[in-house]
C-alpha cells in the first residue's frame, strides 16, 4: 500500500469512527430538538433513487394544517434583478483545516415501506406537533408568567401546534413580551404605532409622495396579485390590499433597503397564521371581508412588526446588490462541495452557478420552491433558530438541494437548469420536509463547530 492510499484509509478510518460518535450521541446533542423518524447515516457510493417514492399521509399523525392548493410560480425572482456582478469572497477561520474532500457522500434515510413500525410512523408524519404530551410541553411554558423563550425554541424548532403558533410566533420574535402582564400593553401600542404609519405614509395622496415613492409604490402593487398566484386566497382583493400596505409601510420604514422584490413573498406566512386565530378549515374558505376593519388593522400590524423582526437579522439581504445574499450562496456552495463532492463536481463541470437558483432559495426562503401548506411547519424551525437564523439556512438549503443527489449528477446544464426551477415538491408532505430538516441539524452539528471544513 502506497503512502497516498495509506493516508485515504486514516481519512476514513477517522470519519468512521467520528460518524459512529455522532451517532451515539445524537440525543444528547439534539438539546430537545427530535429527530423524526429512525434516522440512519450511511456513506453510500450509489444510493437508491427515492426521488420518486410516494409516500402516504396518515391523517391521525400529520400536523393539522389549513388545506392548501400549490404548484409553483413563475414570479421569478433571479440574481440579475438585484446584484451588480459582485465577486465572491473568501471566507476564514484561525481554526486548523480539516480536509475531508475525499468522504462520501452522508445520506439520511428512513424506511419508506407502506408497513412502518407503529413508533416510526408516528414520529416521521408530522405528529410531534400534535402529540398530547407535547402539546402539554407548550401549554407548560406559555403558561408561565414570564415565559422561558429558550425551552420554547427548543419545542418550536420541531413544529408548533397549530393553534399555538400566533403567540409563540409573536414572542419568538420579540415582537410580543415573554412577560405575560406586559403583552397586551405592548401590542397595543405597536399596532396603534402601525395604524398612525399607514395614516401618514399610505393614506396619501401620490401628489405628496416622491417619484421614488410612487414608484416603490406601483411596483408593490404589480407583485401583490403575483404573490402565491395558485393559492385562491391569496388572490382576494382584500388580501391584495393588506399585503400592498404592510410592504408599503415596511420600505417606509427601512429606507435603506426599501421594497425589494421577494419580501412580498415573506409577508404570506404571517398573514396566514394570524389569520388563523378568526379562521378556520380550509384556507380558500376565508374571506377578509368577514373581518371588521379593526381586526384587519390589528392582523396587518402583527404581520408588519413581525416581518421587521424577521428582516432585522438580515438586513444586507435587501441592500443594495443584495451581498447578504450572495455570501450566503458561496458558503452553500462550499458546503456542497464538502458534503457531496461528486454533485458539486458535475454541477461546476456543466457551468452551473449557484446564484442561478440558489439566490432565489434566499431571497424568497423556500416559500416558491415547496408547497405552501409546508411553510409554517419550516418557519416554526426558522423562527425557533432566532439570530442564528441566515448561517442555518445554508444547512437547510444544502440538506433541499442534496434530496435529488443522484438525479443532479445525471442532468446536462439545461437539465440542470429546468430542474432546478421547478423542483418535483408538489406531492411533498411533512415527512419529506422533515428529512431535510434533520439531515440540515445533523451537517449543523458536525461542521458548524469545525468552520475550517469549509475553507477550500
Amino acid at each position: 500500500m502506497n503512502e497516498s492510499q495509506e493516508d485515504e484509509r486514516k481519512i476514513a478510518t477517522t470519519l468512521d469512527s467520528r460518524l459512529n460518535q455522532t451517532l451515539k450521541n445524537v440525543q444528547g446533542l439534539l438539546k430537545g430538538r427530535i429527530i423524526p423518524g429512525k434516522i440512519l447515516l450511511s456513506r453510500r457510493s450509489d444510493p437508491p433513487d427515492n426521488s420518486n417514492s410516494k409516500i402516504s399521509n396518515n391523517p391521525n399523525s400529520e400536523i393539522s394544517s389549513p388545506s392548501y392548493k400549490r404548484s409553483f410560480s413563475h414570479n421569478d425572482v433571479s440574481p440579475s434583478d438585484h446584484t451588480s456582478g459582485a465577486k465572491e469572497k473568501e471566507f476564514h477561520s484561525t481554526s486548523k483545516p480539516i480536509s475531508i474532500a475525499n468522504a462520501s457522500k452522508l445520506k439520511v434515510s428512513t424506511p419508506l415501506g407502506g408497513n412502518l413500525p407503529e413508533e416510526i410512523r408516528k414520529s416521521t408524519m408530522g405528529a410531534r406537533a400534535t402529540d398530547s404530551a407535547r402539546v402539554m410541553k407548550f401549554t407548560k411554558v406559555l403558561s408561565e408568567t414570564v415565559v422561558i423563550l429558550d425551552k420554547l425554541r427548543e419545542l418550536a424548532w420541531s413544529g408548533v401546534p397549530d393553534n399555538m403558533r400566533p403567540k409563540v410566533w409573536r414572542l419568538l420574535l420579540g415582537y410580543a413580551p415573554p412577560n405575560s402582564d406586559r403583552w397586551e400593553g405592548v401590542l397595543r401600542r405597536k399596532r396603534l404605532e402601525y395604524l398612525d404609519c399607514i395614516s401618514q405614509y399610505y393614506d396619501i395622496p401620490d401628489t405628496e409622495r416622491s417619484d421614488d415613492e410612487v414608484n416603490m409604490l406601483r411596483q408593490i402593487g404589480v407583485d401583490c396579485p403575483r404573490t402565491v398566484p395558485d393559492v385562491p386566497f391569496f388572490q382576494q382583493q382584500q388580501v391584495q390590499k393588506s399585503l400592498e400596505r404592510i410592504l408599503y409601510a415596511w420600505a417606509i420604514r427601512h429606507p435603506a433597503s426599501g421594497y425589494v422584490q421577494g419580501i412580498n413573498d415573506l409577508v404570506t406566512p404571517f398573514l396566514v397564521v394570524f389569520l388563523s386565530e378568526y379562521f378556520e378549515g380550509d384556507i380558500d374558505n376565508w374571506s377578509m371581508s368577514d373581518l371588521s376593519p379593526d381586526t384587519i388593522s390589528n392582523i396587518e400590524a402583527d404581520c408588519y412588526c413581525c416581518l421587521s423582526k424577521l428582516l432585522d437579522g438580515m438586513q444586507d439581504h435587501f441592500t443594495f446588490a443584495q451581498p447578504g445574499i450572495q455570501r450566503l450562496v458561496f458558503k452553500l456552495k462550499e458546503l456542497v462541495r464538502r458534503i457531496d463532492e461528486p454533485v458539486s463536481r458535475h454541477m461546476e463541470d456543466q457551468g452551473l452557478e449557484f446564484l442561478q437558483f440558489a439566490f432565489r432559495w434566499f431571497n424568497c426562503l423556500l416559500i416558491r420552491e415547496i408547497p405552501f401548506h409546508l411553510i409554517t411547519r419550516l418557519w416554526d424551525t426558522y423562527l425557533a433558530e432566532g439570530d442564528a437564523l441566515p448561517d442555518f439556512l445554508i444547512y437547510i438549503f444544502a440538506s433541499f438541494l442534496l434530496t435529488w443527489s443522484d438525479k443532479l449528477q445525471k442532468f446536462d446544464f439545461q437539465e440542470l437548469v429546468m430542474f432546478l426551477q421547478n423542483l418535483p415538491t408538489d406531492n411533498w408532505t411533512h415527512q419529506e420536509l422533515e428529512m431535510v430538516l434533520s439531515r440540515a441539524f445533523m451537517w449543523h452539528t458536525m461542521f458548524n463547530n469545525s468552520p475550517s471544513h469549509l475553507i477550500s
